[in-house]
This record gives structure tokens, sequence and C-alpha cells, in this order.
């Protein structure tokens, strides 16, 4: 596996990252355990959790594995926002929440620092000089490394690399944003934001839930029983099966099936290899639920999809997008 550069900053990652949001919910400790170790024998070391993944489980297996590791050998990111308990500071990115959840993180995690900490989501009701000056504490307590967000907007990403540039605090090294051949909207403004700052960027939900796994085609008319999207139309999450299953999911569908069947490759190592070749990203961040489905996401690593294949994917999955963007692409001569 290759490694790379994590924006601007000299933290090599690998180019795929492992996403522990299965731990202790669909996959148990020790499936949790092997999914870890594959990772890493296939030369990963970096894995991406979160503090509500399980109200804190996931961040527990993943320290229970950490446990006899090489602790520098792997970067290890988590994420704080969402509600963690009933209280009315058990949330958001306040000082006195993130301040708690640091360190109830590397409790859980049994590591004395973080090597990359997001917030998981903007929060309208902080401040934001509150939040990074927040962040730059944790960072030069020792406690953190390395500094990221999750589900911006362009201009709140914008703005808060701004800030911290006037205010002379540690910036954000990167970005967690939902993209995938069926979700391209970072593209409009989020992309260009962290190629011009020089944010890494680390996709989340590769795969959206199994939709580009190769499980879905368009004769079906409902979900797998026992998958993810089955869940998520039951829990109104958002890779709900009303809200994909539609003539462009479709369309992307038979383009990903016709791509892996030339390039006698996985639907799912297609659509995780068209992401590493996209322009800005780093490292996708590839879940499994077992042992076997990480094995199938390990075979994006290693090969190339040919530019013309490239082309034909990006046609298929390209999204319209609305005014501004499509009036200014209309108008883009260069």
């Amino acid at each position: 596996m290759e490694y790379r550069y994590l924006g601007r900053s000299g933290l090599k990652v690998s180019e795929l990252c492992l996403g522990a949001m299965t731990f202790g919910r669909e996959s148990s400790k020790e499936e949790s355990f092997r999914i870890m170790d594959l990772f890493v024998e296939a030369g990963g070391n970096f894995i991406d959790t979160a503090n509500v993944y399980s109200l804190g489980t996931s961040e527990e297996i993943v320290g229970q594995w950490l446990r006899g590791k090489q602790r520098d050998d792997l970067v290890i990111a988590t994420k704080a926002r969402f509600p963690m308990g009933k209280g009315p500071n058990d949330e958001g990115l306040s000082r006195k929440h993130l301040m708690k959840a640091v360190d109830d993180s590397l409790r859980r995690l049994g590591s004395d620092y973080i090597d990359l900490y997001q917030v998981h989501c903007w929060d309208r009701r902080t401040p934001l000089e509150e939040t990074l000056i927040t962040l730059d504490t944790l960072v030069k307590s020792g406690k953190v490394r390395y500094l990221g967000a999750s589900n911006f907007t362009g201009w709140q990403l914008q703005k808060a690399i701004d800030l911290s540039r006037q205010m002379g605090l540690e910036a954000f090294t990167s970005l967690q944003p939902l993209y995938n051949l069926l979700d391209r909207y970072s593209e409009w403004e989020l992309m260009a934001v962290c190629r011009n700052e020089g944010l890494g960027v680390l996709p989340w939900s590769p795969l959206r839930g199994g939709w580009l796994s190769g499980k879905y085609q368009r004769s079906m008319s409902a979900p797998p029983q026992g998958s993810r999207v089955e869940e998520a139309s039951k829990q109104g999450w958002s890779e709900a099966w009303d809200e994909y299953a539609n003539e462009h999911t479709w369309s992307v569908i038979d383009a990903l099936m016709s791509a892996a069947k030339d390039l006698d490759k996985h639907p799912a190592q297609v659509a995780i290899r068209w992401l590493l070749q996209r322009p800005g990203v780093t490292s996708p961040i590839i879940g499994a639920r077992k042992p076997e489905h990480l094995q199938i996401n390990l075979g994006a690593s290693g090969w190339i999809i040919p530019e013309a294949v490239m082309q034909q994917l990006n046609a298929a999955s390209d999204m319209k997008p609305p005014y501004p963007y499509a009036f200014i692409r209309a108008y883009q001569r260069d």
C-alpha cells in the first residue's frame, strides 16, 4: 500500500484509511480485531473512529487492540461533536465539551495522544473562535497532533481556515466529506477549498452504505434483507432505499458494473479506486462489517483505472449543479 502526505503536513498516511464505525455495532470485538490486523498486514497505518460510534465502544475496541502494538507506527483519528449523554453540555463544539471529549477519547483509546482530532460537524451555536482556540490549546498541550473537520460547507471551512490564519492558531490539516460516485456535491466547493488551502481529503462512505458494492442493480425493488440500506431505510439514515433508488443511481451502477467487468475487478474496488484517482483525495475511509469485506476493499490499492474508463465513470456520475455553479461553469473558459 502506498503512503501519502496528509495535506501540507509532514504526516504520512496509508492511501486507504480504515473506518471503525462498525466496531461494537455490526462487528464484534473479535471481528474488529481481525479487521484491524488484516488492515495493518496489508500496509495500512491509518484508522479513523469517533466518540459517538456506538457511544464510545468503537474507541474502546480500537484502544484494546492498540495494547501491545507499536503506537507510533499508527495514525489514529477520532472525532467529537455529537451527543454523548443527556446533559446540556454533552454535545457541540464548546470549550467545555471538547475538553471533556478529548480526555474521554484518550482514556477509551488508552493513548497519550490523538494523531488527528476532527470536529465531526459544524456547530452554529458555538462561536467559531471558541472552537478554534480550544483546538489550538489541545495541540499545544500535546494531547492532539493534527486537526481536521468533517461535514462542513464550503464557506464554513474557508471561514475556519481564514480565522485560524488571522489569529495565529493551529489550522485544519484535513477534511472528511461525503464523497463517492453517487455523491459528488463536494466537488462544487469543498474540493476546491481543500486544493487551494492544502487540506487532505478523507472521503467517507466511498461505497455509500453498499450501493456501490456490486449488490444492487436496477431490476431490484427493495434492498437485500439484513443490508445496511435496509437498516438505513428503517432508521431514516441518509443512504436509505428511497433516497437512492432512482435513474441517476442505476446509471452510475450500470457504468460501474461495466467498468468492473472490463477491468476484471470487483465493483467495490473500482468505486474506491475511482476516488483514489480523483484530484485532491488523500485516503478514502473504507469500512467493513466482516474481515472478508475488508479483503475485497483492500483490492482497490496497487493498480490504476485507465483514463478512458475514468472518463466513462466521470460522465455517468456527473451531477448537474444548481445555481450559481451551473452558471459559472457555462462561462468558464479555461
